[in-house]
């Protein structure tokens, strides 16, 4: 515990620290960070292709290799992340206000949360985003890594605290936890006179053991059992594009979709038509009984795949009666991640809008694009499917807070 409370203790320091940096500081820091990450790039790739070794050598999936391989375009990508989150407008210390009748002039001007701890799998990528993200909002920032990228992460956190140190700032603004065994991240989960919010990023297994054991506040975060709905309606063309579309770009992130459901009136002509798409994708596909009794060779479905984020290249279908119906699927199943109707019906896809209860819900689009960066925000931390504090892609505004100040000329209340 004691390993835990310095780092807090360092952390809660930076913070204040922090706090008290202009933002051209803040943008100047992450511009030398993203010029050193591409300088430095050859050191990160040599501790990534460790780590892509020992995950290929441990059998892991090939969608979960594709999130731990770091390339040189991909380090270049995160440099530019970087370097695009500098220029973003800053948030910080932006005011609302409004004079009241006592002439109070009351404000609520924009702060960092504080302390961000993060707990993630293996994805790299994530350690640099989040310290952009971080350092941008003046929050100070732990992250807990995984084991699997154990030697990338370190890479790419001695980078930027390489540059912290070299023009004099806290190198503590950002700190990884060293140790990956689980006491020290039940521990981190605990550390409530440190961490003012804890992020979990990762899979559903991962999200649901932080929610169950933190005592620290937790945005959950990334589990993404996704849905596609085709009503009878659809452009087939169109519906097959964002299905493929939304399946096979990424199927290792939270935002593919993982569920097909397709209105009954249309199954007879648009399964064989999308499933001969999926098939020349290599998805595997599993389907409920009225599916299958179009689809004779498909894979049955279960109970359990109905909740299953795949994270691979495996789509479960179901055949629904009407929109209602596919409605209350995608609220029995869902993560309440991200959603989708294709339809040419207004009053359906205006429904649709109305009634799925998720952080991102479209009409006629695929689901690939619930990210901070595809909704104009900059960069994001994480996409929150909860409704407090914050929901959706959680971008630079979702990474603050808010405190009253309040101007007066001596008023007393009576």
């Amino acid at each position: 515990m004691e390993y835990l409370e310095n780092i807090g203790k360092n952390a809660k320091a930076a913070a204040t620290a922090l706090n008290l940096l202009s933002a051209g500081q803040r943008k100047d820091i992450l511009r030398k960070c993203a010029d050193s990450l591409v300088s430095d790039a050859k050191e990160v790739l040599a501790q990534n292709e460790t780590d892509y070794k020992n995950a290929l050598e441990s059998g892991i999936k090939p969608s979960y290799l594709d999130r731990l391989k770091l390339t040189e375009d991909r380090i270049q990508a995160m440099a530019a992340d970087l370097r695009k989150l500098a220029d973003e407008k800053d948030v910080l210390g932006e005011i609302q206000s409004r004079t009241l009748e006592n002439g109070l002039i009351v404000g609520q001007r924009r702060v960092p949360l504080g302390v961000v701890a993060i707990i993630y799998e293996a994805r790299p990528n994530v350690t640099s985003d989040a310290f952009g993200i971080c350092l941008k909002t003046g929050n100070a920032l732990v992250l807990r890594g995984g084991s699997d990228a154990f030697n990338s992460n370190n890479a790419l956190v001695s980078i930027f605290r390489g540059v912290l140190a070299k023009y004099g700032y806290d190198e503590n603004f950002v700190q990884i936890i060293e140790k990956t065994d689980r006491e020290t991240a039940q521990e981190l989960m605990r550390l409530n006179e440190y961490i003012d919010v804890l992020i979990p990023r990762g899979g559903a297994g991962l999200i649901n053991s932080v929610v169950k054991s933190a005592t620290v506040p937790v945005i959950e975060t990334g589990a993404g059992n996704c849905h596609i709905f085709v009503d009878a309606s659809a452009d087939f063309e169109m519906a097959a594009n964002i299905v493929i579309n939304a399946k096979t770009r990424r199927p290792s992130v939270c935002n593919a979709v993982e569920k097909l459901l397709v209105h009954q009136d249309i199954a007879d002509d648009f399964l064989p038509l999308i499933c001969s798409r999926l098939r020349g994708h290599k998805v595997e596909m599993r389907g409920d009984e009225r599916t299958a009794a179009i689809i004779p060779d498909i894979t049955p479905a279960n109970e359990d795949d109905w909740y299953t984020e795949y994270n691979d290249l495996i789509i479960s279908i179901a055949v629904v009666s009407d929109i209602s119906h596919a409605i209350a699927h995608i609220g029995k199943y869902s993560t309440n991640h991200s959603e989708t109707i294709v339809t040419n019906d207004y009053q359906n896809s205006q429904k649709f809008l109305k009634e799925v209860d998720s952080a991102a819900v479209y009409v006629n689009a695929s689901t690939a694009f619930t990210d901070g960066g595809q909704f104009g925000l900059g960069a994001e931390i994480g996409i929150s499917t909860q409704k407090l504090h914050a929901r959706g892609p959680m971008g630079l505004r979702e990474m603050t807070t808010t405190k009253y100040v309040i101007m007066g000329e001596g008023q007393i209340r009576e």
